[in-house]
């Protein structure tokens, strides 16, 4: 078979196309908002917006947007087991990748890539984080295809998701993408992380996106953006996984090595390194949104359909828009406020 009806068939097929949903976060910037009445903090992929599924829930559901359920995957943290062991029993076993500690996302990207690999050393991998949300599901669903499809078994490419913007926000990253040359996706030239909101305006109207740290690569080319950036914690993860023994969720060997692995951020050490292995693809505007701070939070909740509060539908899930009425209440008192986000402020 020659290499263009070996690519189309890859393409046609879909099966090596896999999902990996990165929730072992800690959500600290928004722990002030998901501590309980028991004054535990609730990892807000666990939480829920007005009693709806919790952010977890609705990332795998993106995902299955993508590829098909045996190839969702998942990477979450072993202390947050009271609050994933329910998600979990809808995957395959095999799906779900246990940290014993959170390593940054760099590691928390790399375990689970190894694993994948292991069964399908032809993979294309879609990167979703869990503390989205999109007003318009269906647009970021024909990103993500589009996106995936675009990788061959040979692409070195890693394709960004780029975000159209809708405000200057200064509290997101963008991304600066240089001329597009009929490939579909666009060279990225840099990245600019939480600019001034004056510099954010420049950037946008020079082309720049939001980067909403979604993105898709062909397995074999982002294990080696790893090998050329860290390539000792490469070498000892695979020793690790690859240890006979139990299965990865409770390998021995892997709890040791988390021990004293380094922190590594995989946008910051990984991506902002090798520019010249991205593409990006635009993505119009479709409300999107990381649910990174308590404004984001009350920003989204404001955006909402109107409708009655209901309880959430897990009994592990923290529903993010009764802690803010909560605190809202507590505000209100002294002066009124003409949307939730402000009466937070205030």
């Amino acid at each position: 078979m020659s290499a263009k009806a070996d690519e189309r068939s890859y393409d046609a097929l879909g099966t090596h196309t896999w999902a990996l949903v990165l929730a072992a976060g800690e959500g600290r910037r928004l722990s002030n908002l998901t501590t309980d009445a028991n004054g535990i903090t609730v990892p807000k992929q666990f939480c829920s917006l007005e009693g709806g599924p919790s952010l977890l829930t609705t990332s795998l559901d993106r995902a299955r947007s993508v590829v098909a359920d045996e190839r969702v995957c998942v990477v979450v943290a072993d202390q947050h087991r009271h609050w994933w062991a329910e998600f979990a029993e809808v995957l395959p076993t095999a799906n779900v990748f246990v940290q014993s500690h959170n390593r940054g996302t760099a590691n928390g990207i790399l375990f689970p890539l190894l694993g994948i690999l292991a069964r399908d050393e032809q993979a294309r991998i879609v990167v979703l984080p869990s503390d989205h949300y999109f007003s318009d599901e269906s647009v970021v669903a024909r990103s993500l295809r589009s996106a995936a499809d675009a990788l061959s078994p040979r692409s070195r490419d890693v394709v960004l998701l780029g975000i159209e913007p809708e405000d200057a926000d200064a509290e997101l990253g963008y991304i600066v993408p240089g001329e597009g040359d009929g490939r579909g996706t666009l060279p990225v030239r840099r990245f600019m992380e939480k600019p001034e909101s004056a510099i954010a305006r420049r950037l946008i109207s020079a082309g720049a996106l939001w980067n909403s740290l979604i993105f898709a690569a062909g397995g074999r080319s982002l294990f080696r953006l790893f090998e050329r950036r860290c390539p000792e914690v490469v070498a000892a993860m695979q020793i690790a996984v690859n240890e006979p023994g139990p299965p990865l969720q409770s390998s021995s060997a892997l709890r040791v090595l988390y021990e004293r692995l380094p922190n590594i951020d995989f946008s910051r050490h990984i991506l902002e390194s090798a520019v010249d292995a991205l593409r990006v693809r635009p993505v119009p505007h479709c409300g999107w949104t990381d649910l990174g701070t308590v404004r984001r939070v009350a920003d989204t909740l404001d955006r909402l359909p109107a409708r009655a509060p209901q309880a959430p539908r897990s009994a592990a899930c923290f529903d993010l828009a009764s802690a803010l009425r909560k605190r809202i209440t507590q505000r209100r008192a002294a002066v009124p406020a003409r949307n939730t986000s402000d009466a937070y402020e205030r």
